[in-house]
């Protein structure tokens, strides 16, 4: 389904991200991994269990020049890559709005928001040149239905799903497609920030807003991304997909 394609997944090392890659690995597609850190371990399991060519690079995202450096180097290898899947992201602990540092805002700020921004400088040019290419965007049913006391992420994640839409639109006359997916809160590392406190007691609170009853995993996550990232999805742009159990509805 994406044989021979690259994309470029970034958070990749764990959860949500790496189970993204797995899924798009999985339907053949060249994986590069990014995070933090280089993810190496992950990059040799996806190259031996998938068959596929995999790269892994490391940079903050909330540096500009960090990301500079990497789309250079990695387009300078790769001549370009054909999907790009924003998934890495931070959040704040629940708390009131006012009570957050100016520090946390500004990264939350960095890596949720302007790092898309970054990304899409390097990427749709080289998109528009060859009349092709997927970006899509990991928001948040935070952004569809706001929690309180998660006031700041709730708002970046708002902006990811207005920042898709607007690109789908400006994007599509160059045969581009930029889709989000909306995951309620699920099975990965974040889920313990997103709770204040991992205990049987907040989870079943929580538990209780989605209707299917769970929360989401990694895998989910993956299969729909895969989804609107294959030619499949070819008439779908601009879509803030919630895959989230009908917490939204």
């Amino acid at each position: 389904m994406l044989k021979g394609k690259w994309a470029l997944v970034t958070g990749a090392t764990a959860g949500l991200g790496l189970a993204v890659a797995e899924s798009l690995a999985g339907a053949g597609a060249n994986i590069v991994l990014h995070d933090l850190a280089e993810p190496e371990g992950a990059r040799d399991r996806l190259r031996s269990r998938f068959g596929i060519e995999a790269e892994s690079v490391a940079a903050d995202l909330s540096q500009r020049s960090a990301i500079e450096t990497l789309m250079a180097d990695l387009l300078g290898r790769l001549g370009a890559v054909d999907i790009l899947v924003n998934n890495a992201g931070v959040a704040h602990l629940p708390q009131p709005l006012e009570g957050l540092t100016e520090d946390s805002f500004d990264r939350i700020l960095a890596v949720n928001v302007k790092a898309i921004y970054l990304a899409a400088r390097h990427v749709v040019p080289r998109f528009k040149a060859k009349k092709s290419g997927v970006i899509l965007n990991i928001a948040s049913t935070a952004g569809v239905s706001p929690r309180p006391n998660l006031t700041w992420y709730n708002a970046s994640k708002g902006w990811v799903i207005t920042a898709t839409r607007s690109m789908a639109v400006e994007l599509a006359p160059f045969g581009l497609r930029v889709n989000a997916l909306n995951p309620v809160a699920g099975e990965t590392p974040l889920l313990k920030t997103f709770l204040g406190e991992d205990t049987p007691e907040r989870r079943a609170k929580f538990l209780a807003t989605i209707p299917l009853g769970r929360f989401s995993t990694p895998q989910d996550m993956g299969n729909a991304a895969t989804f609107l990232c294959s030619d499949a999805a070819s008439m779908i742009t601009g879509v803030a997909l919630e895959v989230d159990g009908g917490r939204c509805i």
